[in-house]
């Protein structure tokens, strides 16, 4: 009886077996035609972002909804692939697409532990799913994958599937492959990671959010330590490296930071003109845009610029917290995550660091910072916010328990310091073509994206006053022309408007002066009269000629004092034309374009002084100017350039109505810089603003790095340039242009220092004001207003 059951038994087995075998052909003979086309593996062309880098190679920005990085499998490095396949499929370049000893592995183990934890995909089985298939767990998706992954199998090579697999595969971070993962997660190359590093990466696809280090590092460790363990069984790395390896700290690139080049405005600017050209193809077609910028140089600019506006910053008094995170219902086991919250959605700015305050009092403030650290402040760390730690003050403006603020360490101190309202702009660029060498468009990007070096129009103050004393000498000025810096009266009667009487900053004059010592003490109604005398109209069309729009430049008297608006780019422009001889160069910042693969799609063709650019005025005429704003430097209220040592250096201050804007616009023969320190709003920065005391020595922090090992150069005069030597200030020699060498030509203005209506000022015009160093011996005023 047995006997007869078991072979009924067997044959019933047999014949399900044979059933299911069947099915199987059958459903493998009508699904497999079915399959989607492998074109989209064959011809692989992934989302790549658009990234823009410095001129010499240095990543600043990039821009995709997915960072990826196409990399070929034979530039991964060999420890990658193993860390990969020790960890995702040991038997890769064994099996066919289904690892059946894997598969039966992870069965024993399933049933083993009673539930569900190894599914055994192999790497060709992930390709097909990542390509092809939805992530459900059904049986009718673990077939299609499996039957992809012959299909695959028998149409590309094994290193063809893993080179699919190295780029394709989602590693947490928006980051897709490996090569972009390693710049997300540890901002390096892939060749350059570690075999710790590595191993970290190998562990992310199981479940990039799980095991995303940045997130959860604990478990990133663990998984981490898993990798090694099996890299280690299968002889990919000696006992010796997987001791190294585990006992490696975890060094992370800064989490808010996408390059560690500060020049997001730049590549915000890149970003714009690409989609203008581009549209949506820019995000994804991996374009590659290399700009003019120097990494050098943009550094020494953003650290200029940002050690400016934090040392005006630091004369104010300090504003109180940031912010406040409520602490007292948070129980002593939730406190870090609660922190570590508090402060991932701050951002870092600079080396100014956000912390959450644990205890104050007058003599010490304990800080919690990224990372769980705990930093005590005591001393001289403490002095800037003394006032915050009173109980005197408001809540609101007291450091206490639970207080964002900001934290700078240097050289083993700490101190509270606090971000600046004051808002700030720099821009360099080469005279001769127009690149852009350094831009920072504001003290931070993330605080605010204006760029104000292209964006902000401003008042210029006297850093307009050169394009005026360039038309006079147009006109027959000469540098030793007399000029009466004397009070002076506008009655526009004849328009409706109101009497108008500029001043000197300082209240004083100096009577009959030059106009080349006039520029340097950078007197106002010395500017005013040259205006007068060379007509408000002419003034206008020839400051065209340095790239100023007619709508920003009002035909008004007050021109001649920068009432007028100028962007920084914009006035660096304009200074170049005197920098290089004399001709129109635009600044621009995209040097070229390629395509993924290298291609070169375009390429800026400047125009180039003395080469292919527009004469804009007379090379004579840029030469003198030069000269007498080399005496500026010298003598007059750019004087603290001098600490840089150089005899090749002009320049001019500017500082406006009320200190609403301080400005310093300056150049050697090869490259011009300007900068603007000023409020969004504006108003008045007080009596730390003026342009010789706000901008200025940002300039000089710049060009101190810019200059360093840069010749001096001394420009010989061009030809038609008449030298008298010793007719200048301090026996210096005085130039002249040869048909102007008369030193006062007759001027049209009547002797009383009054100007009837003529529609030179309007009412309610914003008059700028300027510093004005001592005038010395002052002269007697003459009757006489004719120079």
């Amino acid at each position: 009886m047995l006997p007869r059951i078991l072979s009924v038994t067997a044959g019933i087995i047999a014949g399900l077996t044979i059933l299911v075998l069947g099915l199987a052909v059958i459903a493998i003979l009508v699904t497999y035609p079915r399959l989607p086309s492998l074109d989209v593996l064959t011809d692989y062309r992934p989302k790549i972002p658009l990234r823009v880098y410095t001129q010499d190679k240095v990543l600043i920005g990039e821009f995709g909804e997915e960072r990826r990085s196409f990399t070929k499998i034979g530039d991964v490095p060999q420890l990658m692939k193993q860390a990969v396949l020790s960890a995702e499929d040991e038997r890769f370049y064994q099996h066919g697409g289904i690892d059946y000893i894997g598969v039966m592995r992870a069965a024993v183990g399933n049933i083993v532990s009673g539930r569900t934890h190894s599914g055994a995909s192999t790497i060709t089985m992930q390709v097909a799913k990542n390509f092809f298939l939805s992530s459900e767990k059904t049986f009718t998706r673990k077939f299609n994958e499996a039957l992809l992954a012959f299909k695959i199998e028998h149409t590309l090579s094994k290193d063809q599937i893993l080179e699919l697999y190295f780029n394709q595969i989602y590693l947490g971070q928006r980051a897709y492959g490996f090569s972009a993962a390693a710049q997300a997660y540890f901002g390096r190359p892939l060749q350059s990671l570690s075999v710790a590093e590595m191993a970290m990466l190998a562990g992310l696809p199981k479940a990039p959010s799980s095991y995303n280090p940045v997130v959860n590092p604990e478990r990133a460790k663990l998984r981490q330590a898993y990798v090694l363990r099996r890299m280690h069984e299968l002889r990919y790395i000696t006992a010796e490296q997987y001791a190294a390896a585990r006992s490696e700290p975890l060094r992370l690139a800064a989490a808010n930071q996408d390059t560690s080049l500060p020049a997001q405005y730049v590549a915000e600017m890149v970003r714009q003109a690409m989609y203008e050209r581009y549209k949506d193809g820019a995000y994804t077609e991996g374009f590659r845009v290399f700009t003019t910028i120097d990494s050098r140089h943009q550094q020494w600019a953003f650290d200029a610029l940002r050690a400016g506006l934090m040392d005006y910053d630091s004369r104010q008094p300090y504003r109180g917290p940031e912010s406040f995170v409520d602490l007292s219902k948070v129980e002593d086991a939730d406190l870090e995550e609660t922190l570590d919250e508090t402060l991932a959605a701050v951002r870092d700015s600079g080396n100014m660091q956000p912390g959450v305050v644990l205890s104050a009092s007058p003599s010490a403030v304990s800080v919690y910072l990224r990372g769980g650290r705990t930093l005590q402040i005591r001393g001289r760390g403490l002095a800037f916010a003394r006032s915050a730690l009173s109980e005197r003050v408001t809540p609101v403006q007291r450091i206490r328990r639970g207080a964002v603020i900001r934290i700078v360490e240097q050289g083993g101190n700490a101190g509270i310091v606090q971000m600046p309202t004051v808002e700030g702009a720099f821009v360099a660029m080469d005279s001769a073509n127009g690149a852009i060498r350094s831009l920072v468009g504001g003290f931070d990007f993330n605080r605010s994206s204006f760029n104000h070096v292209t964006q902000a129009m401003r008042q210029p103050g006297s850093t307009f006053k050169p394009f005026v004393y360039s038309a006079a000498l147009d006109r027959g000025f000469t540098p030793s022309t007399m000029i009466n810096d004397a009070p002076i009266s506008v009655d526009p009667q004849t328009i409706g408007g109101q009497r108008w009487e500029p001043k000197n900053d300082d209240g004083k004059y100096a009577g009959m002066i030059t106009m080349r010592r006039a520029l340097a003490l950078s007197k106002n109604l010395v500017s005013i009269r040259i205006l007068m005398s060379i007509g408000t109209d002419f003034g206008q069309q020839y400051v065209q000629r340095f790239g100023f729009e007619s709508k920003n430049i009002p035909a008004y008297l007050t021109m001649a004092l920068g009432a007028g608006q100028a962007s920084p780019l914009q006035m660096a422009e304009g200074y170049a034309v005197f920098a290089n001889g004399g001709y129109r160069t635009r600044g621009y910042f995209i040097d070229r374009i390629e395509d993924s693969s290298g291609r070169l799609l375009a390429r800026t063709e400047p125009a180039v002084a003395g080469r292919n650019a527009a004469q804009a005025i007379d090379p004579r005429n840029a030469y003198i100017v030069s000269n007498l704003l080399k005496d500026v430097v010298r003598y007059g209220t750019a004087n603290r350039a001098t600490a840089l040592g150089r005899g090749d250096i002009s320049g001019k201050t500017g500082t406006t109505n009320n200190f609403r804007d301080a400005w310093f616009a300056g150049f050697t023969p090869s490259l011009v810089a300007v900068t603007w320190v000023g409020f969004d709003q504006p108003r008045s920065l007080g009596r730390y603003g003026y342009g010789g005391t706000a901008a200025l020595p940002i300039w000089i922090n710049y060009m101190n790095n810019a200059l360093k090992g840069v010749p001096d150069i001394e420009l010989p005069p061009p030809p038609g340039i008449v030298v008298r030597p010793g007719a200048g200030l301090r026996g210096n020699d005085e130039y002249y242009m040869e048909e102007f060498q008369r030193t006062n030509p007759a001027l049209s203005i009547n002797n009383r220092g009054t100007v009837p209506g003529s529609g030179n000022v309007t009412p309610d015009e914003t008059v700028p004001e300027e510093e004005a160093a001592p005038a010395g011996d002052a002269v007697e005023n003459v009757k006489e207003l004719l120079f």
